[in-house]
């Protein structure tokens, strides 16, 4: 109504334009338009005027911008504020925010928040100024994201210190909730010595930095680690300074590995080495101790820079050696447990860090030397009898061949020169073979006593290891403690029956099996291979035997002691040849003294005879 009445006296000025004091009113402004006609016309309000709207004083206008800011939001999208519930259905939530309509939010977005009520704070984002019916459209959810996002960035470029909530395990970390907003937490994050157990840290709560941001990608990482690193380095400076060679530590197993254990020092890191864990011998540091247990080392050693510790645990106990019992003496029985093997010997722990070697030799009386675990295996108890004790050298050597008598005692009883006996093949040499007789009793067959007949060139071409032979006791050294055998004297010498049956003269029939140098080989029975010479195989066609052919041979060389035989075929036929010259001067000087011829004559016959007896044409 006001706006129509000041319309209403504009228009009458104009067309009425009657009274003084009307014209006295609008003098000033018609004095200043007068005055200044271009800036008039320049600040004129045209649409007030065309609207009707009478000016407003500008003190005016600034109280009321001030009273509408004061009391109404800007209701621009995208724009986060703070509202009030002032009303909560089934569905939805009424928000106040200061605007000229109130807001609705669904009730799901508050699910989080079970507890809401009416004049509650809440933080809102305005999603839409108005919808289709003219609704103030809002939303909770957006606005918490929003907000977060700006927080993580702050705490980002701060450096500020953040709670989070760690609800569940991922691969390779943690996912941890930040002001609303899932990051991520690496296993390597979580605590500056290594995590074993993850599942001990999901639904905690704990302090974090935030290390870095993938704006493309919305990512977020966050560490633990960062946050205790800074007072830890200070307290490694702070140990690494005080670090002396002796100086005893309580430190946490760090971690365990099978060549020792890495102790943390309070920030420090030292490595005990197996061998300075106990004073007997481990399989494995996890025998010894446990992850996480706190324990007392002592510093052996560190480097110039102290970076990497050398740390002993059995060194803060007495050495096991010297606690050894002064009645212990050689040659007592002492019962062990064998610890380690080896090629030359068993290694027997008989106490706590006290050990004795048994070397293979002293574990049985056998000369043959076995390897030491034909004899014990790792884990065994047994007794052993003390050989030598070094207590400043802190050594010990052990027999357990001690413990049984010594068959060499009585060996001219059980093993007299000619008896006989079995035995087993233990080894191999170029020379001959090692026969055991019972356990410490071994013999030596030479390679000449195997066989009567064969020719050997190695035994393992008679006999193997493991075979079990027949044996004679050919020589017997006590003292030396050596016994010779041998095999083949158990059965008769077939060369004294050969001696007369290829007796010097005597022919056999037989086939050559080889040509060799200088002759050929053939075999008059499995022992006897007899050597024909080559001018010894000429056939009385002056033709020469080759291999495969039979012919008779006549024995021109017999030799027992040496096994050789040497035969002639051309001696077959040049013996039968003189048998019937002999028979033609024995027929001749018959029919000569018959005859009653003359000296001359006789002379002549016999010469002819006597030059083909020498081969002579």
């Amino acid at each position: 109504m006001a706006e129509k009445k000041v319309k209403k006296v504009k228009k009458a000025k104009v067309e009425t334009p009657q009274t003084t004091e009307a014209v006295t009113v609008e003098a000033p402004v018609l004095s200043e338009a007068q005055a200044n006609p271009d800036k008039f016309l320049k600040d004129f309000n045209w649409h007030n005027y065309e609207e009707g709207i009478d000016p407003v004083d500008d003190a005016q206008l600034k109280e009321f911008e001030k009273l509408v800011s004061e009391n109404f939001v800007d209701t621009l999208n995208n724009q986060v504020v703070d509202g009030v519930v002032i009303h909560i259905s089934d569905r939805d939530v009424i928000i106040d925010i200061n605007a000229k309509s109130e807001g609705v939010i669904s009730l799901n977005e508050f699910r989080y928040n079970s507890d809401l009520k009416i004049g509650d704070k809440v933080e809102v984002l305005i999603d839409v100024r108005e919808d289709e019916t003219g609704q103030l459209v809002l939303s909770h959810r957006k606005a918490k994201v929003i907000k977060a996002w700006e927080r993580v960035n702050a705490a980002h470029d701060t450096g500020e210190i953040v709670n989070g909530f760690i609800k569940c395990r991922t691969k390779g970390g943690m996912i941890v909730d930040v002001f609303g907003i899932e990051a991520f937490l690496p296993g390597s994050q979580i605590d500056v010595k290594p995590i074993r157990d993850y599942d001990a840290y999901v639904n905690k709560t704990m302090e974090f930095k935030v290390v870095k941001i993938n704006h493309e990608f919305k990512n977020v990482v966050v560490s633990h680690k960062a946050l205790i690193e800074a007072d830890i380095e200070l307290q490694k400076k702070e140990i690494i300074s005080k670090l002396e060679k002796g100086q005893v530590l309580e430190g946490s197993v760090k971690n365990i590995t099978s060549y020792g254990v890495f102790m943390d020092l309070g920030g420090v890191d030292g490595l005990i080495h197996i061998t300075d864990l106990s004073w007997s011998r481990i399989n494995h540091p996890s025998e010894i101790v446990e992850l996480d247990e706190k324990i007392n080392v002592v510093i052996l050693d560190f480097d110039e820079n102290k970076s990497r510790i050398q740390l002993g645990l059995k060194q803060l106990s007495k050495h096991p050696w010297e606690s050894l019992s002064e009645d212990i003496k050689i040659g007592d029985k002492i019962l062990g447990r064998v610890v380690v093997i080896a090629d030359y010997g068993a290694f027997i722990e008989v106490a706590e860090g006290v050990e004795g070697l048994i070397h293979v030799s002293e574990m049985s009386w056998s000369t043959h030397l076995r390897s030491a675990q034909d004899f014990v295996t790792v884990g065994d108890k047994i007794e052993a009898q003390i050989l030598t004790l070094d207590r400043e050298d802190r050594k010990m050597s052990l027999g357990i061949k001690q413990l049984t008598p010594d068959p060499w005692t009585d060996i001219t009883t059980k093993y007299p020169k000619g008896s006989k006996h079995k035995g087993i093949v233990r080894n191999f040499t170029n020379f001959g073979v090692f026969v055991e007789l019972e356990e410490g009793i071994n013999g030596l067959i030479y390679i000449s006593d195997l066989s009567w007949t064969k020719k050997i060139k190695h035994p393992s071409e008679f006999c193997s290891v493991g075979d079990t032979l027949d044996v004679v006791v050919l020589e017997l050294d006590v003292e030396g403690r050596k016994l010779s055998l041998g095999h083949k004297q158990t059965t008769d010498n077939p060369w004294d029956k050969y001696e007369k049956e290829f007796a010097l003269d005597t022919t056999h029939e037989a086939e050559i099996s080889e040509i060799v140098d200088k002759g050929a080989i053939v075999n008059f029975n499995d022992d006897i291979a007899a050597f024909i010479p080559s001018r010894h195989l000429e056939k009385e066609d002056g033709k020469k035997l080759k291999k495969g052919d039979t012919a008779e041979f006549k024995i021109i060389e017999f030799n027992k002691e040496f096994k050789r035989v040497v035969a002639s075929h051309t001696a077959v036929f040049k013996a039968e040849e003189a048998k019937n010259v002999k028979a033609q001067v024995k027929k001749a000087k018959v029919a000569a003294a018959e005859a009653k011829p003359t000296l001359g004559d006789a002379n002549e016959t016999l010469q002819t005879l006597k030059d083909k007896m020498d081969g002579k044409a």
